[in-house]
């Protein structure tokens, strides 16, 4: 009776710490990460994960190469400029360019001066690139405009499906393995539980997809929306991160480590890039352009 006693409280002690461990680490939020950090640079998911929706996400052969980073001035714009205009445009403080490559989302969709042998150009000119994706935006997006073009019903095989895209063309431009893909998510109202759930699984599922094949997932939205809800994501211990943050804050002294709603420790050293002010024209090398401005410490597209 003593034996079966003991043995009783060894099997209940067993039950109670297995709860215990399904409620720390629910399998739906397990990521192939360390929980409470976003991804690495240069990391790749274990070959015996799975997605939410449990299909098998198999890895690539090998590691992705080392991520190359600038520190310096950046700027983006809508339509990529030509060559001859980039040319001019080293005159300016800036040294890296932001591309908008792909995704449904794109307002500029029309780039026709944005191909592989203008990606080498300006690559020759001393540029950096910073490519910049705008897929599907959150059911609860803030914009308007971005209201047709929102996450369906199955997030994370959506993330997925156009994280391929993203990577098909972003190495069809001659962007290698190693660079950072950055998703732009619009501002959303991410304090809606629902909403902020199947974002959450789009940008996850997109991250994860993106990181298997090499790149580098990137995540590009306001510092009060989006940037806001990675972090608490990341404070959180959620896998699948992105592993390099782009926060819109405009109106404020440009800097990589004053924002408020990221912890000092998050997404560093050199995983931040800064958009401080947008939609302000610029003119350098006799030819004036609408940009935004951003400064940065991250990685930068691999050019060949």
């Amino acid at each position: 009776m003593r034996w079966l006693r003991c043995h009783k409280m060894i099997v209940g002690l067993g039950f109670v710490l297995l709860l215990l461990g399904l409620a720390a680490a629910p399998p739906a939020e397990a990521g192939p990460w360390p929980r409470g950090d976003a991804a690495p640079v240069g990391s790749q998911a274990p070959d015996t994960d799975r997605s939410p929706d449990g299909n098998p996400l198999l890895p690539e052969a090998g590691a992705a190469p080392k991520a190359r980073t600038f520190k310096g001035r950046a700027f983006d714009t809508c339509r990529a400029p030509s060559a001859d205009t980039m040319r001019r445009w080293r005159a300016s403080p800036y040294r890296a360019v932001g591309v908008y490559f792909g995704g449904r989302g794109r307002a500029c969709a029309s780039q026709p001066h944005l191909t592989r042998a203008w990606v080498r150009t300006v690559h020759r000119q001393g540029w950096r690139v910073l490519p910049l994706y705008v897929g599907s935006q959150s059911t609860c997006v803030y914009a308007r405009h971005k209201r047709n073009v929102r996450i369906g019903r199955h997030p994370w095989k959506q993330g997925t499906a156009e994280a391929r895209d993203a990577v098909r063309r972003a190495s069809a431009l001659g962007m290698r393995q190693g660079s950072p893909l950055f998703l732009d998510m619009e501002a959303y109202a991410y304090k809606k539980k629902k909403c902020a759930r199947s974002t959450l699984l789009f940008v996850r599922g997109w991250n994860r997809e993106v990181s298997r094949r090499g790149y580098l997932p990137g995540f590009y939205s306001s510092a009060g929306s989006g940037i806001r809800h990675m972090e608490r994501s990341r404070r959180a211990g959620v896998g699948d991160l992105p592993a390099v943050v782009w926060f819109a804050r405009w109106g404020v002294r440009n800097g990589l480590h004053r924002e408020p709603v990221l912890r000092k420790s998050a997404w560093t050293p050199a995983r931040r890039i800064h958009q401080y002010a947008g939609n302000v024209r610029e003119r350098h090398g006799g030819r004036t352009l609408l940009i935004d401005r951003n400064v940065m410490h991250a990685p930068v597209a691999r050019i060949g």
